[in-house]
């Protein structure tokens, strides 16, 4: 299945490419989204009509990942505390839910699609390095310090 991508999609291709894909990976996820189109000549045509307006929303959204991005550099890292035992390890886990909380109220807005943790949920009390993919293109680290609570 023929279609054209109407914003960056990681691994595929960007913009305005016309890509081939399996059909239900297309029909499924990427047209429903609002990804791509199939390409069909009708589309190619309005595609070139849209470029203009879909390139500028395209640059919008990278530029607010950027600032997005510089405001999380500024903030460094999140403090979260939360019930542990003797030893450090939590009576519960700290997860993407409580980190978009946490940069929520550090006055950072954050989704949390966006939080990557690779290992799962954090069990323990310490710092941890926490990825933010805030855009196909951008990549944030942020500290995570998860402290008992008192």
């Amino acid at each position: 299945m023929d279609v054209i991508l109407l914003k960056k999609v990681e691994n595929l291709g960007s913009l305005g490419e016309k890509v081939s894909v399996r059909p239900g990976y297309g029909r499924n996820f990427l047209i429903p989204t609002g990804a791509a189109v199939s390409a069909t000549a009708g589309n190619v045509k309005l595609f070139e009509e849209r470029r203009a307006e879909l390139e500028k929303q395209a640059a919008d959204s990278l530029q607010s990942a950027e600032q997005r991005k510089a405001k999380l550099a500024e903030l460094g890292s999140v403090t979260i505390a939360a019930k542990a035992g003797d030893e450090g390890r939590l009576f519960g886990s700290v997860g993407a839910s409580d980190i978009v909380d946490a940069c929520v109220k550090a006055g950072v807005e954050v989704s949390k699609k966006e939080v990557r943790l690779s290992s799962g949920p954090f069990h323990t009390t310490g710092e941890f390095d926490v990825t933010l993919h805030l855009h196909t293109d951008v990549n944030a680290e942020i500290k995570l310090r998860i402290v008992p609570q008192v």
